[in-house]
């Protein structure tokens, strides 16, 4: 009888053993979600402090919002043209978005009222990412500068030293630091927080840095948009 139990407990076992297999290796779902704005050109995405996702419409001027459930709001960017890009949860709990053609960071809360301050002409502003001194840090990309933005609009930047480097996305890495892709300088820039900026070679010629991440293990990982590589630097 015990046998005959014992038997059955591992079937059982077995079972579930088999089907964990089988559900882990099926394919996962893909949803998509039509926005409201027709040609609206999302760029950027961050998760806001609301647990929403917010988006950039680079085409449409506008700051998307989206619950996990579909639900889209959109709020308009005051400046025509600004053509958003990145975006990402500020120290504040606002959310700081970069205006390429309209030379602004804007900045958007939860509540979806927008903010804008401006920046030096041909800045052409691309990333942003929240720094670790409570201030939002930004690439100008047509400036060839980081820029240091506090909650009331005042900027520092720093000058990259490669002449026409074009610096795209940013993040921030695990040493405090905030690291970047350089498009035209080919290479990896970091900046830490007191504005000391270092730079690193890309082994591929005319890779193009874009975006750029941290990854799980503390590395930095970035897409290489000319040369079709993934690359990471730690």
């Amino acid at each position: 009888m015990v046998r005959g139990i014992c038997a059955a407990l591992l079937a059982a076992a077995v079972l579930v053993s088999f089907a964990g297999r089988v559900n882990a290796a099926r394919a996962p779902e893909v949803h998509e979600y039509a926005l409201p704005t027709a040609a609206a050109g999302p760029d950027g995405i961050a998760v806001g402090p609301d647990g929403a996702l917010w988006f950039t419409e680079y085409q449409a001027d506008k700051i998307g919002r989206m619950t996990t459930g579909g639900v889209v709001s959109e709020y308009a960017v005051p400046t025509a043209g600004a053509g958003p890009g990145g975006i990402a949860l500020g120290p504040d709990g606002a959310l700081g978005f970069a205006e390429y053609e309209g030379n602004k960071i804007g900045r958007i809360t939860a509540a979806g009222v927008v903010s804008e301050y401006a920046l030096p002409a041909g800045s052409g502003a691309r990333g942003v990412a929240s720094g670790p001194d409570g201030t939002l840090w930004l690439t100008e990309y047509q400036g060839n500068k980081i820029a240091r933005v506090t909650a009331s609009g005042a900027f520092t930047e720093y000058a990259l030293p490669t002449a026409g480097a074009h610096p795209t996305g940013i993040v921030l890495g695990g040493d405090g630091a905030l690291w970047f892709g350089e498009w035209s300088g080919n290479k990896i820039g970091r900046i830490t927080p007191d504005g000391v900026l270092s730079e690193f070679a890309l082994p591929t010629a005319n890779a193009h840095p874009l975006r750029i991440v941290l990854g799980p293990d503390d590395a930095l990982w970035f897409t290489e948009n000319g040369g079709d590589k993934i690359g990471r630097i730690k």
